[in-house]
């Protein structure tokens, strides 16, 4: 009994973390027609919120996140599209309001960088599995070839090791 009220608690618990960024949009914000409203979300998911700058303006309680939903829903209302809201958003506050920066000249690096990172790295995971595996194979690496006083002192100590009686 005791832990079926335990589970009953966790799975509440749960629910109710699960559900938090529905809350975000009030009720009164929602528009009357649902193709409006689908597009309105749709759109809200794409813009960061100025304030939280984690997070869409869809999922932000923020008060300015508010007021850009708001604002997305006024410019679909007056029969914008959604290139013409994002171009205003964008024309308003930067591209810093969009969670997906566009690709062009002033975001070419950023779009290029983890890509070339992710190759850059690749490349030297392979370049030193190559070396490990010529490492272990014996390779002719004269770095790695023993002077004759080491190769003495092994010998030494391999016999020194099978005859424990003998001192070093």
């Amino acid at each position: 009994m005791r832990s079926r009220r335990i589970l009953i608690g966790v799975l509440a618990a749960v629910l109710m973390i699960a559900a938090a960024p529905a809350f975000a949009v009030q009720p009164d914000e929602i528009m009357t027609d649902p193709a409006k409203e689908a597009r309105a979300r749709e759109l809200s998911k794409e813009l960061r919120c100025m304030v939280c700058q984690n997070q869409s303006i869809d999922d932000s309680e923020a008060p300015l996140a508010r007021d850009l939903r708001l604002l997305v829903r006024e410019r679909i209302a007056a029969g914008d599209s959604d290139g013409q809201v994002m171009d205003f958003l964008v024309a308003r506050y930067g591209e810093f309001v969009l969670l997906k920066p566009r690709f062009n000249p002033h975001t070419l690096l950023l779009w290029l960088v983890p890509p070339l990172a992710l190759f850059g790295g690749g490349f030297a995971l392979w370049r030193t599995s190559r070396r490990r595996a010529n490492t272990t194979k014996g390779g002719d690496d004269p770095d790695l070839a023993l002077t004759a006083d080491e190769q003495a002192r092994l010998e030494r100590l391999l016999t020194a090791e099978s005859a424990p009686d003998r001192p070093i």
